[in-house]
């Protein structure tokens, strides 16, 4: 019951690392704010964590949208007053080459996966410091750590949200406020299904490595058990992770393995 009676307010909680994380976020203890833009999905993952024994709300959120956020924020204060735990997890994928990509599908990825994450957080954080406590994470990537083929704008939002909320743990450490920034590797979710090729719909497709990754319910308690340790972050997923790694000590290595990828 690591977090028993705490509000936790998740994005993308439809599905994939969200959905994983609302039922490990209840195994804790703890009552639920749930958004996502999958309507019918949100509902059914919120009933199934009023039947696990959560109190829930759940609100219809677009993180491409700021006055979407802005009409959910007080919504989410309104029924719970405070959130003890803002895990930004909500965002969206690409499978597209670089010069493939129309700026529009660029801008709906930073949109959704950056400014997203920065406006909800800017929008909750008054009331942590009011309060004193609280804890952020976003759900980065290890792509936030490396550029990837077909994930141009993908990688370019998750090194700003890496970037961003590094920063903001930094300022906030004498706040007895935490931030952590988790970078999951291959996870077994349907983010390349769901990811945008470079006419901007879905790919339609399971990537194979993703389909070989370790299970959302693993990577949701090594998530949730790294926010509660106020670890500034965490790597999660199998092999793959020692890509990033590779990247930091062994650059020439790591491009070599890049460039091997084919990018289709």
């Amino acid at each position: 019951m690591k977090f028993k009676d705490k509000i936790i307010w998740i994005t993308g909680a439809a599905s994939g690392i969200g959905e994983a994380l609302a039922y490990q976020s209840v195994k804790y203890g703890a009552k639920l704010i749930l958004s996502d833009i999958d309507e019918p999905r949100l509902k059914t993952v919120a009933e199934q964590c009023r039947n696990m024994g959560a109190e829930v709300l759940e609100l219809l959120l677009d993180l491409g949208s700021r006055e979407s956020i802005e009409k959910a924020v007080p919504q989410a204060l309104s029924a719970f007053k405070k959130v003890d735990v803002l895990i930004n997890n909500g965002g969206i994928s690409q499978r597209s080459l670089t010069w493939e990509t129309p700026p529009e599908v660029d801008y709906k990825i930073m949109n959704i996966n950056f400014f997203g994450a920065v406006l909800l957080t800017k929008a909750v954080l008054p009331g942590m410091m009011e309060q004193g406590s609280g804890y952020i994470a976003v759900t980065s990537s290890i792509t936030g750590k490396f550029g990837f083929p077909l994930r141009s704008a993908y990688s370019a939002s998750k090194h700003a949200a890496q970037g961003f909320f590094e920063t903001l743990g930094i300022e906030l450490a004498d706040k007895n406020i935490s931030v952590t920034v988790a970078m999951p590797g291959r996870v077994q979710t349907n983010i390349s299904v769901h990811a945008l090729t470079k006419d901007g719909t879905p790919h339609g497709e399971m990537d194979p490595g993703q389909a070989e990754g370790i299970p959302a319910d693993v990577c949701a308690r090594k998530y949730l058990d790294a926010v509660y340790k106020q670890r500034k972050e965490v790597l999660i997923g199998g092999k793959e992770l020692m890509m990033v790694h590779l990247r930091r000590f062994f650059p020439r290595l790591f491009y070599r393995i890049a460039g091997k990828i084919k990018p289709a």
